[in-house]
């Protein structure tokens, strides 16, 4: 993997369920932009194209909670900066960054990923 993205790849993230906080979930059971809110930078894992259960599979081992995803370019319509850096327990780890200075997400780009976000576990792990 490179630090280049494709807009097509998807970026997947844990959300705590409302139970543990309520704050990332709308009434209506749709995710809050305060689930994207990170002042470190929003971090997620790259897809790299894989299967969206080999990703569940995966993230089950290091997260609690639903698994959202979102395309690269639900960022970049946004202009937020994603970040390709692994770590030693997680080569896909990467983060979502509001500007190229700063990591926050700004309110209007965390409105608008949580708004593209799907949740593809419908039960949380």
């Amino acid at each position: 993997m490179d630090k280049t993205f494709k807009n097509t790849e998807k970026l997947y993230r844990a959300v705590y369920p409302p139970e543990i906080a309520d704050i990332f979930w709308k009434k209506d059971g749709s995710i809050s932009s305060a689930a994207f809110a990170d002042p470190k930078g929003l971090s997620v894992d790259r897809g790299n194209y894989r299967d969206d259960n080999e990703v569940i599979d995966s993230m089950r081992e290091r997260f609690k909670g639903h698994i959202v995803s979102l395309f690269v370019k639900n960022c970049t319509d946004v202009n937020a900066i994603v970040r390709y850096l692994p770590s030693k327990t997680n080569i896909y780890h990467t983060e979502i960054h509001g500007d190229a200075t700063t990591p926050l997400l700004s309110k209007s780009q965390r409105r608008a990923l949580a708004k593209a976000a799907v949740i593809i576990t419908p039960r949380p792990l």
